[in-house]
């Protein structure tokens, strides 16, 4: 893997830093986030714990996850992550997500991200085909679905339970063959 894959806007695509703790530590901690992770994040040494499971499952060739960072100005913050995951390689499919910090939101990062990470895996990986499923009550993360070049295939009812609270999913897919979104 290259270190750094460079996108438009002056965004690029890196694995995961120890130094990036103090991004995922406010970006978690944020109550429409606070349940996107998978095991709660409210402390340092957590956000810590987080970075050191995304670079285990590297190694292990499990799952890749890359920060979305700023590089313009020098910097090189993480502005929020992408990821593959739930690698199916006998069918070359992959779980895609995405998320973003709140001062990135729709300033188009995860939508680079998203369409980074969908190259890198059909060039990279030879994933033949990438899903994602979002919240029907979660519009901008459609959009960035949409966006990155992802079909709508269907809904998923009730697939979620937060707090007592059943959530319909739907989800999108992209393949290596589908044209490469604008």
């Amino acid at each position: 893997m290259r270190d750094r894959i460079r996108l438009p806007a002056g965004l690029c695509l890196r694995p995961w830093e120890p130094s990036d703790a103090p991004v995922v530590l406010e970006a978690f901690t944020e109550p429409v986030m606070e349940r996107q992770a998978d095991a709660p994040i409210t402390t340092t040494e957590d956000a810590e714990q987080w970075i050191q499971r995304r670079r285990t499952q590297w190694r292990q060739e499990v799952a890749y996850s890359f920060a979305v960072t700023d590089s313009t100005n020098g910097t090189d913050v993480a502005l929020g992550g992408v990821a593959v995951t739930s690698l199916n390689l006998r069918h070359a499919t992959g779980w895609i997500s995405y998320w973003t910090t709140a001062a990135a939101r729709g300033k188009g990062v995860a939508t680079h991200g998203c369409r980074a990470l969908a190259h890198w895996c059909f060039a990279d990986l030879a994933l033949f085909r990438l899903e994602l499923g979002h919240r029907t009550d979660n519009p901008a993360s459609c959009r960035v679905a949409l966006a990155a070049g992802f079909t709508t295939e269907g809904l998923q009812r009730q697939k979620l339970d937060y707090h007592g609270i059943r959530y319909d999913v739907e989800t999108h897919a992209r393949l290596a063959t589908d044209p490469q979104p604008q």
